[in-house]
């Protein structure tokens, strides 16, 4: 018998990798059918590590096939990745159970003429486990498939750092993140959360740099009452970070302009206050439903949420912000540890397309905020043509704003996601 958490993370991967389903939401979908807490972790560690080590494992399966793995059936070639992925990097599964459980699921898809090649592939690998060989040369390839990042990206981080702070980075990338907190101001300092969660039985600890933030050590902090009551949400300690830039305090006009899922907009409105003011937008239907939820189970249902037109002029007087905070859509490439996904869905020409829409968006923001008044530009990109060169462009082009600050978290400088900000004063 399949063992039931294979059985759901085999599904999850064939929903993301062959019907294109969000990973998160292929995982989600799958965790309805479990309901024992250790299989729900299994499949997510399941799903999760092949997606994030396929090229790894694609070429340690490629040195055992004669058939290169492009031109097997969906499903035989996910087996063999789950497969390989358990056999490779959770040394406490018996490896025969794995093996057992590959060509069940294989035949289980009806790809019953390839469960002898999953099997004589799979037993393979688990003989030579302990000595599996990998590329040296060149550096950028042998490092991309070892670590399992495309290579133009592993590249561009050698050419940046050099190697060690590279190898530092992938390695990173590699870890499974732990659940990250900040604590929601508006109803609690973050030693009362840690106090609260403590009682509903998730231990904390506080984050290193980010003022408000809890790493969870163990619990299940989102099946919690505090959680439901609004008392925090869940947000990395490097995107906290980047909320707290810019001069900002009590009574201030606030304009969160990419706003979803709403972490930020709970942490600008502690700052600002009851007798400050915050707009909060985005412009896809779902995301905003998603930072309405956030807002009403944070108690702040009051905020004004707006759906912005994709390229088209804002709906907002010039001028009318004290504050504009604008956390560009971007690549996503400081946050792979966490999105493992992005890895692969990201091209090395998407920055140019991502950044030439970065700057749009400033240009488009830029005159609603007043004399005086801050800009904050923001991305979650590890990438210099998303950050640095998007704000260097609007300079050149926005005589009136002046860069205050910048600044930047990576992973081998501060052990945290590679995150990006800059702080743009309008002149008087």
């Amino acid at each position: 018998m399949i063992a039931p958490a294979r059985r759901a993370a085999f599904g999850a991967l064939l929903a993301h990798e062959v019907k294109g389903t969000d990973l998160p939401a292929a995982i989600a979908t799958a965790r309805h059918v479990l309901h024992d807490a250790r299989d729900q972790t299994l499949l997510t560690e399941l799903v999760i590590g092949t997606v994030r080590m396929r090229l790894a494992l694609d070429h340690q399966l490629g040195l055992r096939t004669s058939r290169p793995l492009a031109g097997l059936d969906d499903e035989v070639r996910t087996s063999l990745r789950m497969g390989a992925f358990q056999l490779m990097y959770l040394d406490r599964l018996p490896p025969s159970a794995v093996v057992d459980d590959a060509v069940s699921l294989t035949r289980r898809a009806g790809k019953s003429s390839a469960a002898g090649m999953v099997n004589a592939v799979l037993r393979a690998l688990a003989r030579e486990r302990a000595a599996l060989t990998w590329p040296e040369t060149p550096e950028a390839h042998a490092l991309a498939i070892r670590h399992s990042h495309p290579e133009w990206l592993v590249s561009r981080w050698l050419q940046r750092y050099g190697p060690e702070p590279t190898r530092a980075w992938l390695a990173f990338n590699n870890e499974s993140p732990r659940l990250c907190l900040a604590a929601n101001r508006l109803k609690a300092t973050r030693d009362e959360l840690a106090a609260r969660l403590a009682v509903e039985g998730v231990d904390t600890v506080p984050t290193s740099r980010a003022p408000n933030g809890l790493t969870v050590v163990r619990g299940a902090a989102l099946g919690t009452a505090a959680f439901s009551e609004g008392w925090f949400v869940v947000q990395d300690e490097a995107s906290q970070l980047v909320a707290e830039l810019g001069e900002l305090g009590p009574g201030q006009r606030v304009l969160d302009l990419c706003a979803a899922p709403g972490g930020k907009t709970v942490a600008l409105s502690a700052r600002v206050g009851q007798t400050g003011r915050v707009v909060a937008c985005d412009v896809r239907p779902r995301r905003v439903r998603l930072l309405k939820a956030t807002l009403a189970r944070t108690g702040l249902g009051g905020i004004p949420v707006v759906q912005i037109p994709a390229g088209e002029s804002l709906p907002f007087v010039a001028g009318a912000f004290d504050f504009v905070f604008i956390d560009a859509p971007c690549s996503g490439l400081g946050t792979l540890r966490r999105d493992p996904d992005i890895r692969w869905r990201r091209q090395e020409a998407d920055l140019v397309r991502l950044a030439a829409g970065q700057l749009m968006l400033l240009h488009r923001a830029a005159p609603l905020v007043r004399r005086g008044g801050t800009l904050l530009y923001a991305t979650c990109s590890s990438e210099p043509d998303e950050n640095e060169a998007v704000v260097s462009a609007f300079l050149a082009d926005a005589s009136d704003f002046v860069l205050r600050r910048e600044h930047r978290t990576t992973p081998p400088d501060d052990g945290l996601e590679a995150f990006y900000g800059a702080v743009i004063a309008r002149k008087l």
